[in-house]
């Protein structure tokens, strides 16, 4: 399935000038005349996405430290710009143009909402800027990117295959989706209603209109077909009504959401008994690696959701990337021929601190990063593989975790 304003945040000096400066992490010395790599991180601050906002930016400002501690990129200082995409395609889009033509950055990460990534896809790879993404929708690797997007977050296909099959799980027979137009919604219904008749069920689902006070018209609708699990499409706003207009109807069968949808943020926002039982699928970050731990001490949070862990990872993966060429230069180009080469060798040692990886590629070794949002292996249409899920669900108030698998 992000938070400041529209004005950037800037870690570290502005530039570098004549002659060599001296930085703020730990007084490394960079490079005199090459530059500060600039790398965009648009995310949703403000809006309906933004549960994760806060977190995201936290992370992408992490990660930035941790390179530049470590002496930077071949000698230069990376800086992140981040924008807020105001969960909205239209101020994304805004947002893209000034990173890609003003600020000249070499990659873009964050990327959260499908709407926006599917807005800003075509920005990033008709200017040769390597897009890193944690959107869902299948239709953005169907894209004629060239190889400039690489996604760190599971598929619509894989999220809607694992969430039906969580559903028959618990032994649902019919099955009905209730969400918002979006790129994935269409994909939804379909991927879990076949799962159904598969299975010998029945599966159906509408699409609402976004941003309404009231779908009790359409949770009727529903519940004329006799569902015994209710699938919630929708992101923390809208879910949060239906669930309310699904409580006032007296549905007592399951229901099953997202991590975009259902969430702790929908679970405070809501009376225990309305939120009590909702299952959640949650993208899992590799919570019992180094690098995840690590990253949860440096933001001073208990723990992290996977998307912020992958906005860590796509600032990482840039720096590695140009690290890997070990040419002064720095573009999107360079990151994109790059990528597979420090998170999928074979032969490199595997590593999932920065600094660690970035010594051995100074060194002319080859690495074989794992992030905190998990190893980072990509197809050839730039989708990652290997990745796992939390299943959680609403208990007393809290989000509380079943399994992971």
């Amino acid at each position: 399935m992000h938070k400041l304003n529209r004005r950037n945040f800037l870690i570290g000096a502005a530039g570098v000038g004549s002659i060599a400066l001296t930085s703020s992490w730990g007084g490394r010395a960079f490079a005199q005349d090459a530059g500060t790599i600039k790398i965009g991180i648009i995310i949703p601050l403000t809006g309906a996405t933004s549960q994760f906002g806060a977190t995201m930016s936290a992370s992408a400002k992490a990660a930035v430290n941790d390179i530049n501690s470590a002496g930077g990129v071949n000698g230069r200082k990376v800086e992140v710009l981040i924008e807020d995409d105001q969960s909205n395609p239209e101020a994304a889009v805004r947002a893209a143009r000034k990173l890609i033509d003003v600020d000249k950055v070499v990659s873009i990460g964050g990327s959260y909402a499908s709407a926006v990534t599917s807005a800003i896809a075509p920005l990033c790879y008709e200017s040769k800027t390597t897009l890193f993404t944690s959107s869902g929708a299948d239709s953005i690797t169907k894209l004629p990117h060239e190889g400039y997007i690489f996604r760190t977050s599971p598929t619509v296909t894989l999220q809607g295959t694992r969430v039906g099959k969580y559903a028959l799980e618990l032994g649902a027979k019919k099955m009905f989706f209730l969400g918002p137009q979006t790129p994935f919604a269409q994909s939804y219904i379909d991927i879990i209603s076949k799962l159904f008749a598969d299975a010998g069920g029945e599966g159906s689902g509408l699409i609402y209109e976004d941003k309404r006070a009231s779908y009790r018209t359409e949770v009727d609708q529903a519940l004329r077909s006799n569902p015994d699990v209710v699938v919630l499409g929708g992101y923390v706003p809208d879910t949060s009504v239906v669930l309310k207009d699904l409580y006032r109807a007296g549905f007592e069968g399951n229901k099953i959401g997202f991590s975009f949808g259902v969430n702790q943020v929908l679970a405070d926002g809501l009376q225990p008994e309305v939120s009590e039982g909702t299952h959640s699928l949650v993208p899992s970050a590799s919570v019992d690696s180094t690098a995840y731990k690590a990253l949860v001490e440096k933001v001073q949070r208990p723990a992290l959701d996977s998307y912020s862990c992958q906005v860590y990872d796509h600032v990482v993966l840039t720096a590695l990337s140009l690290a890997h060429a070990g040419a002064s230069g720095s573009d999107g180009m360079i990151v994109r021929d790059n990528v597979r080469a420090i998170s999928q060798d074979e032969k490199g040692e595997k590593v999932a601190d920065v600094a660690a990886a970035l010594k051995l590629l100074a060194e002319k070794k080859p690495v074989n990063y794992d992030g905190a949002s998990g190893p980072l292996s990509f197809a050839s249409n730039g989708d990652v593989e290997g990745v796992f899920f939390r299943y959680e669900q609403v208990q007393k108030g809290k989000m509380t975790l079943l399994k992971v698998a």
